[in-house]
Parts: C-alpha cells; sequence; structure tokens
C-alpha cells in the first residue's frame, strides 16, 4: 500500500498511519528492487536458451546450443545452458533403437571394404556411403536412399520412391554426381543390401568411375555413419508427426534434408559447423592455396 500511494502521500506519514518502520519498507523495497547482475543474465540467458531450442525443433543439448549462443554472442558454459534447461524443463528428444533394414538377395556379389570403418576423408567427393530406410505413411510405405559425403557428412545425393529397385540407389547416387559432388575413383560405401550388390548398380558406378565398398560383416558398424543419419531423420523429424499422405512424407524429408540437415544443423564432428558451412570452408581454402 505504501508503495502504491509513494506518489500522493508522504512516506513518513503513511508510516506513521500504519505502524510502520519507516527504515522496515524501505529495506522492503530494496529487497524487491534488487536484482544481482548474475540473476540478471541467467534471466536473459533462459529467454536465449528457449529459442534456440524451439528454433531446432527440440534436437539440441545443451552441447549444441551452448555452441549456438557462444557463436551468436552470449558468453556461457555447457553446464549452466544444461542448469537452465533443467529449469526450464527442456529436453532434447533421444534416439530410437536400430532396427536392421537390409535385405540380401541370393548370389549377390560383394565388393571389398575399403573403409574398414574409417568414416573419414581428407576432402569432399572422395568417401561417400549410401544406404536405404523404410518411411512408413498412411497410403503405404516410401523408401528413401541417401549418399552423404563424409568429409561435410552433408547429405549430396537422396532420392525416395514407393519401390526398392536398384534404379532407387542408382538415382541418389546420379544426383551427387549431377550436382558435382563425387570425384574420379571416390570410394561409395554401402551395407550388403541386394540393390547395392546387383549387377545393374556395379556397371554404372563403373560407368561413372566410382569404387564400390561393402562392409565385411553386414553389421550396422559397418555402415555406421548412414545409419546414424537415418536414426537422427527418424529421431528429429519423421517420428514426431504423422504422415497422411506419400507427398506430405515427400516435402517433409526434403525440406529436412535440403533446409534443415545439410544447412541448419550443426554436427559435433565437424567442429560444431553445418555441412554446408564445412563443404564452404574447404572450398574456400582450396581456392586460397
Amino acid at each position: 500500500m505504501i508503495e502504491a500511494e509513494k506518489a500522493s502521500y508522504p512516506i513518513g506519514w503513511m508510516c506513521s498511519i500504519l505502524g510502520v518502520a519507516r527504515s522496515t519498507f524501505y529495506d522492503w523495497r530494496r529487497q524487491v528492487n534488487t536484482v544481482t547482475a548474475t540473476a540478471a543474465r541467467r534471466a536473459e540467458l533462459a529467454i536465449e536458451v528457449g529459442q534456440v531450442f524451439t528454433e531446432f525443433k527440440g534436437t539440441y543439448g545443451c552441447r549444441r546450443i551452448a555452441q549456438v549462443l557462444n557463436k551468436r554472442g552470449h558468453p556461457c558454459s555447457v553446464g549452466l545452458v544444461a542448469d537452465v534447461m533443467r529449469e526450464l524443463g527442456l529436453r532434447a528428444i533421444q534416439p530410437r533403437a536400430y532396427r536392421v533394414t537390409t535385405t540380401h538377395g541370393e548370389g549377390d556379389d560383394y565388393p571389398d571394404d575399403l573403409l574398414d570403418r574409417d568414416f573419414t576423408a581428407a576432402e569432399p567427393g572422395t568417401r561417400l556411403v549410401g544406404d536405404i530406410t523404410y518411411l512408413r505413411t498412411q497410403q503405404g510405405w516410401l523408401y528413401l536412399a541417401t549418399v552423404i559425403d563424409l568429409a561435410t557428412r552433408m547429405v549430396v545425393g537422396w532420392q525416395i520412391a514407393d519401390h526398392m529397385r536398384t534404379s532407387l540407389v542408382i538415382d541418389a547416387l546420379e544426383m551427387a554426381r549431377l550436382h558435382g559432388h563425387l570425384q574420379p575413383e571416390a570410394i561409395i560405401h554401402h551395407d550388403r543390401g541386394t540393390q547395392y550388390a546387383s549387377t545393374a548398380y556395379a556397371r554404372y558406378c563403373a560407368g561413372i568411375r566410382a569404387r564400390v565398398s561393402m562392409g565385411r560383416t553386414g553389421v550396422c558398424w559397418d555402415n555406421a555413419v548412414a545409419e546414424s543419419f537415418f536414426a537422427t531423420l527418424k529421431n528429429e523429424m519423421y517420428h514426431r508427426q504423422r504422415f497422411t499422405t506419400k507427398a506430405r512424407a515427400r516435402f517433409a524429408v526434403a525440406d529436412y534434408i535440403e533446409v534443415f540437415y545439410n544447412r541448419k544443423r550443426m554436427h559435433s564432428t565437424l567442429g560444431y559447423r553445418t555441412p554446408a558451412q564445412a563443404l564452404n570452408d574447404y572450398r574456400n581454402a582450396a581456392a586460397a592455396a
């Protein structure tokens, strides 16, 4: 009451009428109006953390959010961001369990494993991985084939169709080639799916001067980067919505790959850069050399 009426009546007079010591009133007002610099900074950081969490669709945990905020001029530690996220009740979505999707054909011809689980590359276009995954819609199944560059982690080729014929994986690789993401004698690594072991695929790769590689054991670890991408796509996009039509699923996949994953989502293996940034950095360095 005293605070509300201080513009109309003297504070001393109101304190005497109400039987409140003036020192008591001033102590109370000082406590109410005093906000420490640390508390103010934490409150501002909470707003920034919430905005970044929403911007990246709930896919970023404390490490990536801290990277974004530091790059945007808001210095903070991973631990501080983790504390703020707990206070706000924010939890990044978690990956689901791996499921085997590889199908084998009788008489398939399996090339040698040229990567030996070394999923690194000195420059783009030299070492890539590919795979197929299933996407269910209310109109039936879709199949997504991708090609990922190991130097930039960019999805450089992809194709989605309602069949799993060899043409699906050829079309994905052809997209990478047409956009200039394949160098001569590039290694294209896959699991032991029958599409990749087919004569038609081998003939196509020979025609574009690409070397085919396959995991020796046929388990997910021999094609870990491709499997990891599919787990990320399903965790961050596919499992979070219902697809009533195949057309809606196609659009969502295109938006996730081309807009979010390649150009917006940071990767810890790239020093918290996006694939597009990693590719541009390589090209700029090559031009300056």
